[in-house]
């Protein structure tokens, strides 16, 4: 039998993967990732799941390098005016480069975990593709994955849909978490989800400044730059009038330009750059015609992407799209297959 590492969180997908590679013969490990202080509650819910199907469960502790290369880099993205995305980030450097080095180490010849999302060969080439539960698909987490590392790679839940990965769990009397996990897990704590800027403000000083119309005009006082994203409503407290929409930040004057229209063509761009590129098909060719999803669970938008120096990609959108966010990642597709993507530069 094969053996294959299976990253197991305590939640019914990761462990209807387990449950789903065991059925199909292989020897399954199941490896539980502590990140961050919370991890008790589920590590216990994952051995659980690995007691119940038989297999030899691993805790191992990643929290010093999860806080030093996923929370610290969130920090410090809000800190020079960028939206981070620290689960692409997460997925990158802990749970695919360092499991696959476990793996190995293990003896394994697969590592597997629980993303909606599908591996295709086609010819000599391993190629990542959307999930079929497109409401659930997580391939937009995905695009920095390695070529190399996909043929090691397995997930078995990319042809199902949630609800059918449900009752595989329930039929199997599986134990799991009944909470959905966070996108953003170390914004959990206690069972209850903490907002970014409670977060933020554990870290960053408040840096008051003034709130201003494109115009010129002093409509009130912001608290800190780093609190606010390109199109947010939510935190400009104005009294008496709006609401207001962030539309520009200037770090240098520490000023917060703002909008009173959740439409106004301030908030409307149709190009951006892309830094920090990969490209799963070393074959691509530019300028290339593709779609792109700005943010996760955002509408892909039809584009053209053309080569520049320094590794860096200009991004010409077909349609304006609302609130391009630098430090957000930028996905490309055609169809379901995931082209590549790279890290939004205005």
């Amino acid at each position: 039998m094969k053996k294959v590492l299976v990253a197991i969180s305590g939640g019914v997908d990761s462990s209807v993967c387990a449950l789903l590679l065991k059925k199909q013969g292989f020897d399954v490990l199941g490896v539980y990732m502590r990140l961050n202080k919370n991890y008790k509650k589920d590590e216990r819910a994952a051995r659980q799941v690995c007691g119940v199907l038989g297999i030899k469960f691993y805790p191992l502790n990643f929290s010093e390098k999860f806080k030093k290369e996923v929370i610290d880099y969130f920090v410090s993205s809000y800190r020079v005016g960028a939206t981070p995305n620290p689960c692409v980030k997460c997925n990158y450097l802990i749970k695919f480069n360092e499991l696959l080095r476990v793996k190995n180490e293990l003896g394994a010849v697969f590592l597997a975990t629980g993303h909606y999302a599908r591996i295709i060969k086609e010819r000599n080439n391993f190629n990542l593709f959307r999930g079929k539960d497109k409401s659930k698909d997580q391939s937009y987490f995905l695009y920095n994955l390695k070529q190399e590392w996909l043929k090691e790679i397995l997930f078995p839940l990319g042809d199902l849909t949630k609800e059918e990965i449900k009752t595989q769990a329930a039929k199997a009397n599986l134990p799991n978490l009944k909470i959905e996990s966070q996108d953003v897990c170390f914004l959990l704590e206690e069972g209850k989800i903490i907002e970014h800027n409670e977060y933020l403000k554990k870290y960053l000083k408040k840096n008051p400044g003034p709130i201003m119309t494109l115009d010129g005009k002093k409509v009130g006082e912001h608290q800190g730059l780093y609190f606010y994203t390109i199109g947010q409503r939510r935190g400009i407290e104005i009294g008496g009038t709006g609401p207001y929409y962030a539309a520009k930040t200037d770090y240098k004057n520490n000023i917060l330009y703002v909008v009173a229209d959740a439409n106004d063509p301030a908030l409307f761009g149709d190009n951006f750059s892309v830094g920090d590129a990969n490209w799963l098909d070393a074959k691509i060719k530019f300028p290339l015609r593709a779609e792109v999803v700005i943010r996760y669970r955002h509408k892909s938008s039809e584009c053209k992407i053309f080569n520049e120096k320094n590794k860096q990609y200009q991004v010409k959108l077909k349609q304006a799209e609302r609130a391009i966010t630098p430090g957000q990642s930028a996905v490309f597709y055609q169809g379901d297959k995931v082209l590549g993507g790279g890290i939004i530069i205005l």
